[in-house]
């Protein structure tokens, strides 16, 4: 049997021994809910009440922390992560690579007699120095410079990650150098939070509210991913290496049907799915929803909304849990945005907020949003802030493997646009024109039979063609990439929500001043940001090209390439943006553009020389071999046989002069620095791929199957 064969068998038959030997776990939910996690009331029931007094205020109010009380909370932390079966700790971090790193330290100290004690002291607690010198920097600081220090985020729980033989406590922490910049992400999204609850705040007072204490944005963050049986996954080398499929004709059937949107979830993922939430659910991770996505082999699962520090932290587990859950069921979670060409890739939709600690929602329009002018304001904010910054929000989603995703007839465009629907739209165009009355109301949706009830219409229908979508009581920034940390794009959008909302209440303000009434002043203001930043929402298909046409005439940016939106980061107004509200200052904003080209120079080059390596080496000798074997047959005047050999033979032809073109161009770095080798790779390293993997998705289409030597399209997205 040829060994395709035995790999389709093989993932076919495996999952009826896994389901025997790996049954899921059934407790209730209110039971396993956060039982992994230090939570705020068990971390206070084991504190006197001074010490907590203390820990909350840092908490709740970012006092500094004291101190004196680190080795009372360490030692409480201590004794409940051995009471849940874990033998180390560390400290959890987020570095500039995307992912999660850690260092795990044992709780068991040797004495001077021979023997062990377990000790966590407070020093332990709030510091680390975990080695730097191989972590990402950007020039922060030079290879021979290690020293790090990682430092205790307690506005983050502390929780226990299981593994097959153990537990581990995990402290999330933010990480920086020994000079002091962040090298991570999780520094700058607090910064960023803490300069958003400054405006929020002060906005607030504007409008009269006196008991907000503080302000902060809160997120919920949709991931989409692929599973693949993982007999196909290590005979694929691409798959392994870098994440997608660089090679794989489009089977007869992908996703034309529709059939698998929301469709009945097979019993292998499900039972999978539910292994996977039911881990969450210990980390206090509220995920809500879970079902298929678009393409085959595709699915989703969503939280609800939580405080956005958090729901950052959350995320990374999320994805860490899916992919480490996968392998007990025999399956291989993929999250890169497009591993299979042809059809849908997968986002990271993030649904972003401002709630106050009072429980209210900044972005709610209430019942009557043409009165609602405070909902209004924000909105407004909002808008004027998408606007001004369009291409800082294109450079925060942007990487190698998003390029592939953004602006195809599948995700969001690589224009910037807000989404509103027809009621917040005409409810600003009546502002602007000074028309009194009601806007648009939203009404009932009927349904078309007396047996079913009336819906409640929302003000605006979902867009899902639009990057930045207003969805009822919140903005859905779906350009966002599957695989990417959700961190910088949340500081991304507190910074520039804080500065368009500072400014704002400048305006109102300086005009108040001049003996304007509040109201006056404001609706002056909400005039002026819809004059001046209104161009910015569309409310069409964002994937047409009248769109991209209306959007030139606009004057947005249409920037569909991510390396030309790295060139933007270091723009003096995003300078400015981020060093005015102490989010980054110029030389760690400097950092991660250098990062973020470094990154996609090093993706590429690691694709480029993948394809080469597979075409050379795998695809092309199977085509040869099958030439070879035409050219043996002794059959006379065979048209047949003469199409074939002609067929195959002009194919190997192709496929090998596109791999010396791919040979030459991976050779050429394209030069000295990280940028210009950034440029290289998009310009020519990609280009030459591409023809290497058409002139090898037509020779797959000619080869029998058991010539082919890796698992096609047809196999991995259809078995499972």
């Amino acid at each position: 049997m040829h060994a395709n064969e035995t790999d389709v068998l093989t993932a076919a038959r495996t999952w009826r021994y896994d389901a025997i030997q790996s049954p899921t776990p059934s407790d209730v939910v209110s039971e396993v809910f956060a039982s992994d996690v230090l939570t705020m009331d068990e971390l206070r029931q084991r504190l006197s009440k001074p010490v907590w007094k203390s820990l909350s205020a840092t908490i709740d109010r970012g006092v500094a922390i004291d101190s004196s009380i680190a080795d009372t909370v360490a030692l409480a932390m201590k004794t409940w992560a051995m009471e849940k079966g874990a033998t180390h700790y560390t400290h959890w971090f987020q570095p500039l690579t995307g992912s999660t790193a850690e260092k795990h330290e044992s709780f068991v100290t040797p004495t001077s007699d021979g023997a062990a004690i377990s000790q966590f002291s407070g020093k332990e607690l709030i510091q680390g120095e975990p080695d730097a010198s191989s972590f990402p920097s950007g020039g922060l600081r030079a290879t021979f410079e290690a020293r790090g220090y990682t430092a205790w985020d307690p506005t983050s729980p502390a929780f226990i990650m299981r593994h097959s033989n153990g537990a581990t406590l995990c402290i999330p922490t933010a990480f920086a150098s020994w000079t002091g910049e962040a090298l991570d992400l999780k520094t700058p999204l607090l910064r960023s939070s803490e300069c958003l609850n400054t405006a929020a705040t002060r906005a607030l007072r504007l409008f009269g509210d006196t008991e907000t204490a503080s302000v902060g944005s809160t997120c919920g963050v949709e991931q989409e991913y692929f599973l693949i049986d993982e007999a196909f996954f290590f005979r694929r080398m691409d798959l392994a290496l870098t994440g997608r499929t660089l090679f794989g004709a489009r089977p007869p059937r992908g996703q034309e049907l529709e059939d698998h949107y929301f469709g009945s979830i097979p019993d292998r993922v499900l039972t999978y799915m539910t292994d996977a939430e039911h881990q969450l659910y210990a980390l206090g991770i509220p995920i809500k929803t879970r079902h298929n996505e678009v393409a085959p082999g595709q699915y989703e699962v969503a939280p609800i909304f939580e405080q956005s520090n958090i729901a950052a932290d959350h995320q990374q587990l999320v994805m860490q849990v899916l992919r480490n859950t996968a392998r007990k069921y025999g399956l291989v979670c993929l999250m890169h945005e497009k591993p299979f060409s042809g059809i849908n890739g997968s986002g990271k939709h993030l649904n972003w907020s401002m709630s106050s600690d009072t429980g209210h929602n900044l972005l709610e329009p209430g019942e009557t949003p043409h009165d609602n002018m405070q909902f209004l304001f924000f909105c407004a904010a909002v808008v004027r802030a998408v606007d001004r910054h369009q291409e800082l929000l294109r450079a925060c989603v942007s990487s190698a493997s998003n390029d592939h995703r953004l602006g195809a007839n599948e995700a969001p465009p690589a224009i910037m646009s807000i989404f509103l629907g027809e009621q917040l739209t005409d409810i600003f165009d009546r502002l602007l024109a000074g028309k009194s009355g009601r806007s648009r109301t939203h009404g009932l949706l009927g349904l078309g039979t007396p047996v079913l009830p009336p819906l409640p219409r929302h003000a605006g229908d979902r867009n899902r063609t639009s990057p930045f979508a207003f969805t009822g009581n919140k903005f859905e920034f779906r350009a966002v990439g599957s695989s990417q940390s959700v961190s910088f794009p949340i500081t991304v959008l507190n910074t520039i929500a804080a500065e368009s909302i500072n400014e704002l209440c400048q305006a109102i303000e300086t005009k108040i001043k001049k003996r304007q009434t509040f109201e006056m002043a404001l609706v002056d203001v909400l005039k002026d940001v819809w004059k001046r930043h209104g161009r910015i929402v569309f409310n069409g298909d964002g994937y047409s090209s009248e769109w991209h046409a209306e959007a030139k005439r606009r004057g947005l940016h249409n920037i569909p390439k991510s390396v030309d939106a790295f060139d933007r980061l270091l723009k003096p107004e995003i300078v400015e943006l981020f060093s005015s509200h102490n989010v980054l200052s110029n030389r760690e904003l400097e950092a991660r553009q250098e990062i973020m080209f470094d990154q996609y120079f090093k993706t590429v080059n690691i694709e480029g020389e993948t394809t080469e390596w597979m075409a050379r080496t795998q695809l092309l000798p199977a085509a040869l071999d099958y030439l070879a074997q035409l050219a043996s047959i002794n059959v006379e005047d065979s048209r047949a046989v003469d199409r074939s050999i002609g067929s195959v033979a002009a194919a190997c032809d192709a496929l090998s002069d596109a791999i010396e073109h791919l040979s030459e161009q991976n050779a050429e770095l394209g030069g000295d620095t990280v940028h210009s080798k950034a440029h290289h790779m998009c310009s020519n390293v990609l280009p030459a791929m591409q023809d290497v993997r058409t002139a090898a998705d037509a020779i797959e289409r000619l080869l029998p199957a058991r010539h082919w030597p890796m698992p096609s399209y047809r196999e991995m997205l259809f078995v499972k």
